[in-house]
């Protein structure tokens, strides 16, 4: 698995963690990758993007020989989602690359940070959040395009289905200028390619739910990212 943190900064500031290998221009245009391994372009020589030094500097600063350097990927996933950091360093993380100061707890921030990246990765294997299902007429899983209601409370799923009781704290989890469910609504659609004429259909014959469950992990995702972002506002990030 190559666990990789991709950002950009010229937009909203933004970030997200992936498991393979990811498109640059993801968020519309290019970003920046820090993969936590790196490889010859072969495939072959698999290293360590964190170097020694790097480790012995954090083990040095904070008097701790247990910090690995997966702790300090962590720690930096849960330092670029801090709401003090991003402000605070606004203008910076619009036109150079991230620094990350020693914050005082380092344990803490890099636990959030593992469980925000977990998260985000395995989204697909999260419990879907109890929405709020209204079905009328015959049952169809298949999805034209998706619409929010006017307060974004309700998601008008196909003329079949409805969900409803979507909480106000799923806008508030961001990739770039909206939110993740803002962005399954926009992608999970039929659409056709003006140029080519290809289509592109994301319901899946061998899966046809998958759309609709998609939707309840993304929200189940998006509260408890709210939540541990709340969490780390609580933590110091200035340097020791």
């Amino acid at each position: 698995m190559r666990t990789t943190i991709e950002v950009c900064g010229r937009r909203p500031f933004a970030i997200l963690s992936v498991s393979n290998v990811p498109d640059i221009n993801f968020y519309g245009e290019p970003g920046q990758c820090f993969p936590f391994y790196t490889c010859d372009e072969d495939g072959t020589n698999r290293r360590e993007n964190i170097t020694d030094w790097a480790l012995a500097e954090f083990r040095s600063h904070y008097g701790d020989k247990k910090i690995s350097k997966w702790d300090i990927f962590h720690y930096t996933y849960g330092l670029l989602h801090h709401p003090e950091y991003r402000t605070k360093y606004a203008a910076n993380l619009k036109r150079e690359l991230p620094r990350i100061p020693m914050a005082p707890d380092f344990k803490r921030i890099a636990e959030i940070g593992a469980a925000l990246m977990k998260l985000h990765i395995e989204y697909e294997k999260q419990k879907e959040f109890p929405l709020q299902r209204t079905a009328t007429g015959k049952l169809d899983w298949r999805v034209d395009k998706m619409a929010l209601s006017k307060d974004k409370t309700q998601l008008r799923y196909n003329e079949f289905l409805t969900l409803s009781g979507i909480p106000p704290e799923v806008y508030e989890y961001r990739l770039g200028n909206r939110s993740a469910l803002e962005w399954v609504v926009d992608q999970y659609r039929v659409s056709t390619d003006k140029r080519s004429g290809i289509v592109n259909d994301p319901n899946r014959e061998d899966d046809p739910e998958y759309i609709v469950r998609l939707v309840g992990q993304v929200v189940t995702v998006s509260v408890e990212t709210v939540r541990l972002v709340r969490e780390l506002a609580a933590l110091g990030v200035d340097q020791v």
